[in-house]
């Protein structure tokens, strides 16, 4: 299974943004899929994640600017961006926790994308 995110770039601050991250291989089922963000010299943290229900989990800093969607068919998971802050410059790796086999999950891990929010 692999993860391939896109949509990166620079910003200004109160732009948009749209990441996207499609997975392929052997899929049998998702169970989540969401995003992580690292900015330099801190720790990776949770942005948000989905179900593939659609139930979702945004992180506090991100609520109310951030919305995660899921397009099951195209194994595929969205973070829209609004109103983005100087602070949300990170690199923003996709995750997912992929079911390969009835019975069988495992997490995996993207590439990063570069968010860069700069006037």
């Amino acid at each position: 299974v692999q993860l391939q995110a896109s949509g990166g770039g620079l910003v200004q601050p109160g732009g948009s943004l749209r990441l996207s991250c499609a997975a392929s291989g052997s899929i049998f089922g998702i169970n989540y899929m969401g995003w992580y963000r690292q900015a330099p010299g801190k720790q990776r943290e949770l942005v948000a994640t989905i179900t593939d229900g659609g139930k979702t989990n945004l992180a506090g800093a991100v609520k109310g600017r951030f919305s995660i969607s899921i397009d099951n068919a195209k194994n595929t998971v969205y973070l829209q961006m609004n109103s983005l802050k100087p602070e949300d410059t990170a690199v923003y790796y996709c995750w997912g926790d992929i079911i390969w086999l009835p019975h069988h999950g495992m997490e995996y891990w993207g590439n990063g994308t570069q968010v860069t929010v700069s006037s």
